[in-house]
């Protein structure tokens, strides 16, 4: 193995399971449930996981642009400070360290501890949470050549069960009489307010599109495989959650599934039979370890990218004789394990939309910013469809901020105020010369 190889050894294949472990979460296994409550067509409730899929790949590709013409770890934090001021990228990276990273984690880490303990009621689901995280955290915070291999497997153990799930139900269920072809009652169902609230949701369950990009600088030649990753992982999720929500409603009478959570477990028993189900359900949450590592790896690469830039927090950049930023991680760790021990991190999620949407809003319109300050700046891919995905990307997100504002003033103002506190500490770090580091390497 030459140097290049071990300082990057994560590859395209590596790549694209991180992305595509990022995505596939609990929200595909969850909110259709929800959705059927108002909206009762086949067709609509697909088109719905359509849209978001849509969304999706053009936020894909348009970060692959940027991923492209600075191949550096850190995603938006990077970019932003970059394309417009580091004071832009600090806040965002701000959000990606505290909470941005470490919800999510918590949030599968218990939604896994929970399912264990509803099969096997006297293991104690926190116990069982910690056990994760503290796991995975160890296991990539030795060598990156084991964590790429532990990476790959659970993806691919998660994207397998999901397959079998479908090809089982189109090839053992009894289909139920739901018609998926569009019809003229559609039209109303589309421009409702339920489909608007609906695409919200489907679109968070569609988040982690993005994930490669945060540990861009440890790819294998990132201006080829970041775009490849990106966009790759993206059409197999939205493929495989096209494929998922027809495998539920093509199975499972739709009575069965309105106002329920566990949409894939009562797909499961139509499809398998109780035991069949639980054996499945448990399989499926063992998913969720590929989604805790995806975030596990891409979290502590923002922090470390911070550390890099600010003096101030340069004991967050240390790396092991493997390259890895150990204290990244275990700064990450410590803020999940709270999550974990305080149940605190649902409040989080809650208003974490907001503030992460934001975020992504800003990078992907830095397209045009960048595009317009640094023309001569070399872009070894240039998004697909420009600029007509970047503004369909654009429309979308400023639809849901203003929808998120109107519907959820505290929690977005709470995020808002997150924002204000790294604000705070941006300008603490700046007041005391403890400023950045490698502002003016954009385009160098």
């Amino acid at each position: 193995m030459t140097l290049n190889q071990q300082q990057k050894p994560i590859g395209l294949f590596t790549a694209t399971c991180i992305v595509v472990a990022n995505m596939i979460g609990t929200g595909v296994f969850t909110s259709l449930g929800f959705q059927v409550v108002d909206i009762k067509s086949g067709f609509t409730l697909l088109l719905l996981w359509m849209v978001g899929g849509i969304f999706a790949l053009c936020g894909a590709l348009s970060y692959s642009e940027l991923g492209a013409a600075m191949p550096y770890s850190g995603g938006e934090y990077y970019y932003l400070s970059r394309i417009y001021h580091p004071v832009v990228g600090f806040l965002s990276g701000w959000v990606s360290v505290t909470v941005g990273f470490a919800a999510p984690i918590a949030a599968a880490a218990m939604a896994f501890g929970a399912y264990f303990k509803s099969v096997f009621p006297l293991i104690s689901s926190s116990a069982i949470a910690l056990s994760v995280v503290i796991g995975v955290s160890l296991i990539h915070s030795r060598n990156k050549a084991f964590g790429s291999y532990f990476q790959q497997i659970f993806t691919i153990l998660k994207v397998f069960l999901i397959v079998v799930l479908i090809v089982c139900g189109l090839f053992l269920a009894e289909p139920q009489q739901l018609g998926f072809l569009p019809s003229i009652g559609d039209v109303n169902l589309i421009f409702s307010s339920p489909f608007a609230i609906s695409l919200v949701y489907v679109t968070y369950s569609y988040s982690g599109w993005n994930a490669a990009v945060y540990l861009a600088s440890e790819v294998e030649q990132p201006e080829k495989n970041l775009p490849r990753s990106l966009i790759g992982g993206t059409l197999i999720v939205m493929g495989l959650y096209l494929l998922l929500n027809f495998i539920f409603l093509y199975t499972t009478p739709i009575n069965k599934l309105v106002g329920e959570l566990e949409v894939g477990y009562i797909a499961a028993n139509q499809i398998f039979g109780s035991f069949g189900a639980k054996v499945m359900g448990i399989l499926i949450s063992f998913g969720l370890i590929s989604s805790i590592s995806s975030m596990v790896l891409a979290g502590p690469r923002v922090t470390q990218a911070i550390g890099e830039d600010i003096p101030l927090f340069k004991l967050l950049a240390r790396k092991n004789t493997s390259g890895i930023p150990y204290l990244a991680i275990l700064l990450q760790l410590f803020i999940v394990i709270v999550l974990i021990l305080t149940s605190s991190f649902q409040a989080v999620i809650t208003y974490l939309g907001f503030t992460l949407t934001l975020s992504s809003f800003i990078t992907v319109l830095g397209i045009f910013v960048h595009r317009l300050r640094y023309p001569e700046a070399p872009r070894p891919y240039q998004t697909w469809g420009y600029p007509f995905t970047p503004i369909i990307f654009l429309a979308i997100s400023l639809w849901m901020l203003v929808f998120i504002l109107i519907d959820k003033p505290v929690e977005s103002l709470t995020g808002l105020g997150t924002v204000a506190i790294g604000l705070v500490v941006y300008f603490f770090a700046a007041k005391n010369k403890l400023g950045w580091s490698s502002v003016e390497e954009i385009s160098e």
